[in-house]
């Protein structure tokens, strides 16, 4: 009789454990990632621990990604120096890090062209993975794929300073 509940709790166990949805918080234990760069033009975004690249991913930008962002609507994604400044778990773009645009002078360019110059660039996820040919669909974010940016979300700390490059 023993054996038998034994054998039930066993496949109730398993059973159950097939029915457990994987969770889109994961833990990074590695080296601090101290410095993000971007590279506009290739695509590219690395993760830094001090002079050694630790992860290196391919990603989507704004709409009209040449170019520095100069107003809200460009389509483009700015260039510059910023930092990460905050973290959106409930992103409608599955996990999301915001980055610290705009700064003074981001400001000052878009008031002399009479402009708002915009907020809210993130990281995010829901980027389709790599295709040849594949466009920049943003509205001037980085996008990565989702697990990507599960890793990506997980590694870097509000403060990290991020470089935008053309």
């Amino acid at each position: 009789m023993k054996r038998r509940y034994m054998i039930m709790g066993a496949a109730a166990a398993l059973s159950l454990g097939g029915c457990a949805q994987r969770s889109k918080f994961k833990t990074y234990r590695g080296p601090e990632v101290t410095y993000v760069i971007v590279n506009k033009e290739d695509r590219e975004m690395f993760l830094f621990h001090n002079d050694k690249v630790i992860k290196k991913y391919k990603i989507d930008l704004g709409f009209a990604p040449i170019g520095d962002k100069f107003y809200e609507g460009d389509g483009k994604t700015p260039e510059g120096t910023y930092t990460i400044d905050r973290r959106n778990p409930n992103s409608r773009f599955h996990l999301s890090l915001g980055i610290s645009y705009p700064n003074a002078q981001d400001i000052a360019e878009a008031k002399a062209l009479g402009k708002d110059p915009g907020g809210d660039i993130f990281i995010h996820g829901r980027s389709r993975p790599r295709r040849k040919g594949a466009e920049d669909w943003t509205w001037g974010c980085i996008a990565l794929p989702d697990k990507q940016m599960e890793d990506v979300y997980a590694m870097i700390r509000d403060g990290t300073p991020i470089q935008i490059n053309p």
